[in-house]
């Protein structure tokens, strides 16, 4: 008897741990995704929204997203590392370099995670790298509608294109600022800008401050001009632009900047009460940006649909008339 009962007291030793192996077992397994998500400028609005938008996404398709810092390539080396480390199964990233994209995407894929690119697009040997999922702007075609918000206010104010001058602050190293740029300048000639008239402000860094260093020296030199037009890449440095024309005693009424994004810089700037030399932006929506290719990265890791190699959107023009409302639609 004492035999038996032993037998049975090792039997139900066994069944328990048995149980036990199997809550752990279905414990792992229903342990929620987990992706990365990293940026080159932590501390911009553009990134932030992206980074939440991502973030809030996760909470409702029950995913994890790991926020990190990828502002030089090694850091973005240490950050797939970390995110590998920790078990993700693939991350969204907008570059600090797009040239570093087969470096990324070699990383990547040694360590068994999928990749998609937001943003700034890979490339490689000077071409986009088309094996990488990418979501992003039309950089040419939202060039073309700073250009084309830039000629229409022009002829609402009655200015004469001989007797107005531009700066164009330019980030060359950055193909979609090139691309921006571009369009914008393109667009300009077409509606009868002087190309003569068109003057370079390369910048350091795409912020407010490396634009207003850039700025200054133009305008100093071109002080002929009473009325000037100002874009870049983004709003930031259209902003930066703005301050530079602002230390040079030009006024709302001298001055039409027109940015790209839409986030907490423009609507400060537009919300103020007296009208500033940053007529507007198009505003296009970090949150969609940031919210999609979560998505997407979530839908091809769980159910293996590749996202689209490329996808791009175009935004909306956002002036003191109706930020607010543009604001509301587009969800920024």
């Amino acid at each position: 008897m004492f035999t038996t009962r032993r037998r049975l007291v090792q039997m139900s030793s066994l069944g328990a741990v048995a149980a036990m192996t199997g809550l752990g077992s279905s414990r792992a397994a229903a342990a929620p995704l987990k992706i990365g998500f990293i940026v080159k400028m932590p501390e911009q609005a553009w990134f932030i929204n992206e980074q939440h938008a991502a973030t809030a996404e996760g909470a409702k398709m029950d995913f994890i997203v790991v926020n990190m810092a990828g502002t030089d390539g090694t850091a973005v080396m240490s950050a797939i590392d970390n995110l590998s480390a920790q078990g993700a199964k693939g991350f969204v990233i907008c570059p600090p370099d797009v040239r570093l994209g087969p470096a990324i995407f070699a990383r990547a894929t040694s360590a068994g995670m999928k990749v998609v690119s937001v943003d700034d697009q890979f490339v490689s040997g000077g071409k986009p790298m088309t094996q990488v999922p990418h979501l992003g702007m039309s950089g040419y075609k939202i060039g073309q509608q700073v250009g084309s918000s830039i000629a229409d206010e022009m002829k609402k104010r009655g200015w004469k294109p001989e007797e107005v001058a531009a700066c164009r602050i330019t980030s060359n190293e950055l193909p979609t600022a090139r691309e921006r740029v571009a369009g914008a300048t393109d667009t300009l000639v077409q509606n009868g800008f002087l190309k003569a008239n068109i003057f370079d402000a390369p910048q350091r860094t795409t912020d407010t401050e490396g634009a207003n260093t850039a700025s200054s020296p133009v305008f100093a030199r071109h002080g002929t001009f009473k009325k000037w037009v100002i874009y870049a890449l983004n709003e930031e440095s259209v902003l930066g632009g703005v301050r530079a024309s602002e230390q040079f005693h030009f006024g709302a009424d001298d001055v039409i900047g027109v940015g790209i994004n839409g986030t907490g810089a423009a609507f400060a700037e537009l919300g103020k009460a007296q009208p500033t030399g940053f007529f507007g932006t198009i505003a296009v929506s970090s949150a969609l940006h940031g919210r999609q290719s979560a998505i997407n990265l979530v839908d091809w890791i769980r159910d293996g649909k590749e996202p689209p190699l490329d996808t791009q959107t175009t935004g909306t023009l956002m002036t003191r008339a109706n930020w607010q409302q543009v604001k509301a639609q587009l969800g920024v």
